[in-house]
């Protein structure tokens, strides 16, 4: 039976998507509850959307900072300009390009599962920075069960690989299988790269399921191939296995040991994640330049003023902009999209 979602429903479960705190999660999935139609088409659905209430509204009744610990934290909370989790299989080298990248205390040894719990660290970019979470290794005989909510928050992926490894096909092919049955699919397509998403077709039998599932996670891919140091003919051992597996997945070759290459992963975040830096100023003060807000082509000037405050953004009245794309101090709406390196100067009422 078709679904046929209403307007209202794909709205607050594109908001679910984009949301971030628990609380806010909830507040969309029971919006999603309240408008998704109530037929046999929606079953499945109606009932994971009920099941994903009852345990964020748990998790919002946990014991929150101050009382008894429960245990390790599998979920980081997002910061900077995105968070990238870093996935591989074991001895691909993922916690010393952590390491070289944020330069973190990620513990690193020559056996696998060295990395045992989400490590967090800040990777730079000129005046940006990347949040990527270390994870521990995943494989085709284990995955550890918490990796759903430890990628909840991420907004894409970087999948290291080591082609010094016999069985480095097996490892990559184990990996697409553990996170697919867990509903993660790492994707090649990157915004600032490919362009937009293209809207799904619904009409044709057997993805109405996988256009249905509000619960799955995407994360645009990079394939990051470490240890290019010790390997010989590192791209064409990568077309190779590219063309075994029928990965699209675009790449760096990078040496943690060295660093060699290593610079290329957060340009290239930088520009496939379509991230734009704004900076803000007084009336008849210079820009602030110390730190930029981070946002993503295509938001918008009231966006900024939610990143400031809830209240600047009610009460906010128009904005003027320096920048390449507008005249100096060029008077906006709060609906003006902004581009990177604008300055903007908030009016309230």
């Amino acid at each position: 039976m078709p679904a046929n979602l209403t307007a209202d429903y794909r709205k607050a479960e594109e908001a679910y998507r984009a949301a971030r705190e628990p609380k806010e999660k909830l507040d969309c999935l029971k919006e999603m509850l309240r408008t998704i139609p109530k037929h046999k088409g929606t079953d499945h659905l109606q009932g994971d959307i009920k099941r994903k209430i009852k345990e964020t509204t748990e998790e919002l009744s946990a014991p929150k900072k101050g009382a008894r610990r429960q245990g390790p934290v599998h979920t980081i909370r997002a910061e900077g300009a995105a968070q990238v989790a870093l996935i591989g299989p074991p001895n691909a080298g993922k916690s010393a390009l952590h390491q070289r990248l944020t330069s973190s205390r990620s513990e690193i040894g020559p056996y696998p599962g060295t990395t045992r719990e989400p490590i967090p660290g800040m990777a730079p970019y000129e005046d940006v920075l990347f949040q990527l979470i270390d994870l521990p290794p995943v494989s085709a005989d284990h995955c550890e069960t918490w990796i759903v909510n430890a990628l909840q928050p991420a907004d894409a992926a970087l999948l290291v690989i080591d082609l010094t490894d016999p069985d480095c096909a097996g490892h990559v092919e184990g990996i697409l299988k553990q996170l697919g049955e867990r509903r993660i699919h790492l994707k090649p397509r990157w915004p600032g790269i490919h362009g937009p998403e293209p809207e799904p077709d619904t009409t044709s039998d057997g993805e109405e399921e996988e256009i249905l599932d509000p619960f799955r996670i995407e994360l645009p891919t990079l394939l990051v191939v470490n240890k290019t140091d010790v390997t010989e003919d590192a791209e064409e051992e990568l077309g190779v296995l590219q063309e075994l597996l029928g990965l699209e997945f675009p790449h760096v070759l990078v040496s943690a040991e060295t660093g060699e290459g290593c610079e290329q992963v957060s340009e290239f975040l930088f520009r496939g994640l379509e991230v734009i830096r704004v900076y803000t100023k007084a009336p008849g003060k210079p820009a602030n330049d110390d730190r930029p807000f981070t946002l993503r082509r295509g938001q918008t000037v009231i966006d900024v003023a939610q990143q400031l405050h809830k209240d600047i953004a009610s009460s906010l009245r128009y904005a003027r902009v320096w920048g390449t794309e507008v005249y100096a101090g060029q008077q906006v709406g709060p609906d003006h999209k902004l581009a990177d390196k604008d300055v903007l100067e908030l009016h309230m009422r």
